[in-house]
């Protein structure tokens, strides 16, 4: 049995005997434990809907330096699931909304800001002034990223993912165990996997995933209980089903000496410079949208969303024609007019675009950002 004895660098203050009194009586974990948390530097990539849960209870168990790197500002429509931001905080950079929270849970942790995009760039030298990495990233080139600057310092990473009703969580150990190539030998096709912002997410699914990030963070850090290195623990919350499947490290593996040159590229994302050679694609903001709804040629409105969607509330005259149903219904549309498109985001809409320009209409624009600017402009929607 391992002797777990609290030695002088180990004791803990009476304010921590305090805060931390019930876990400090956890067999195995003792002042030692609460040591190794305190000596302990991780960073937490988002500070998002995984990146919420994984901060508060990091900060509540005592991990003594948290780093959060984020480029992002809080908005209304992050709150039902974000839950270390407020309404208060709505415009204010995440990191600086999560470090006052941590602050306000526990004085005792020291937070780092990192206020900008994880990139080629700084992604190597960031990893290295931590022990450990969660990453709570929404796409798969920071994903990809994230995995190969953990190859290249050693560093392990707690990895999670959810959509819609649907969460993954696992652990991947670089030189002992399988990685997220492992896992995904090849990144999906663009658009194959939809954002939370187009596909949807039930916000409890990011609590019960991030909190499970974090266990498995607390675990690795104290050296208590068996982690998920190896394997990837599945849920589906509409039917709270848990499946854990084995993950193997591929034999030919090597470990990363290098990091791809373009992630965005990497994953299949068109470079600028690639953009630039296709057809143009106009783009309107939800005020100009609203200042051209005003003329007396204004344009034809055609929500790209699905029936579920639209039926939540769309804009005023859209007609609707999902993007899966736009081939075959494009004849419904005069190739002479100014048609206007949107979805819920954005992406959907701008592939429609593109999807029409091939198809040799010519007056085409949409809306930046989507619906969701709309409804954040606070102009008018119909409802069912």
């Amino acid at each position: 049995m391992t002797d777990h004895a609290a030695t002088p660098e180990a004791s803990c203050t009476p304010e921590e005997l305090r805060r931390y009194a019930r876990q400090l009586i956890l067999p195995g974990f003792g002042a030692t434990g609460q040591h190794r948390l305190k000596e302990a530097k991780v960073l937490v990539i988002g500070a998002g809907g995984l990146g919420s849960p994984v901060l508060l209870y990091l900060a509540a168990v005592g991990v003594g330096t948290i780093g959060i790197i984020d480029d992002d500002t809080v908005e209304i429509s992050n709150l039902h699931r974000q839950i270390i931001h407020s309404t208060s905080s709505v415009g204010e950079a995440k990191t600086g909304s999560a470090a006052r929270r941590i602050a306000e849970l526990n004085p005792l942790v020291t937070v780092v800001e990192h206020q900008h995009r994880l990139d080629v760039d700084n992604a190597v030298e960031l990893f290295a002034q931590y022990d450990l990495v969660l990453d709570g990233a929404d796409s798969f080139a920071t994903r990809y990223l994230v995995s190969d600057a953990a190859e290249m310092t050693g560093c392990i990473v707690v990895w999670g993912s959810l959509l819609r009703f649907g969460g993954q969580v696992t652990v991947f150990a670089p030189g002992s165990g399988p990685g997220l190539r492992d896992l995904y030998p090849e990144p999906p096709e663009p658009g194959e996997v939809p954002s939370c912002a187009e596909g949807g997410v039930i916000p409890t699914l990011c609590g019960i995933i991030g909190s499970t990030m974090a266990n498995e963070a607390i675990k690795l850090l104290t050296g208590i209980g068996e982690t998920l290195l190896g394997r990837v623990m599945l849920l589906d919350a509409a039917t709270f089903q848990w499946t854990t499947l084995r993950l193997e490290t591929s034999p030919d593996a090597a470990r990363r000496q290098s990091l791809e040159p373009d992630y965005q590229v990497f994953c299949g994302i068109a470079a600028e410079d690639e953009v630039s050679t296709k057809q143009s694609v106009k783009t309107l903001t939800a005020d100009q949208l609203a200042q051209v709804r005003q003329r007396a040629t204004a344009p034809v409105l055609i929500d790209v969303r699905e029936p579920h969607e639209v039926e939540l509330g769309w804009i005023p005259g859209a007609m609707s024609i999902p993007l899966g149903d736009l081939g075959q219904r494009a004849g419904e549309l005069a190739r002479d007019d100014d048609l206007m498109l949107y979805c819920q985001s954005g992406v959907r809409s701008e592939r429609a675009v593109h999807q029409l320009q091939e198809l040799g209409f010519s007056q085409l624009a949409h809306l930046a950002e989507g619906f969701q600017a709309w409804l954040a402009a606070e102009y008018p929607v119909h409802t069912s």
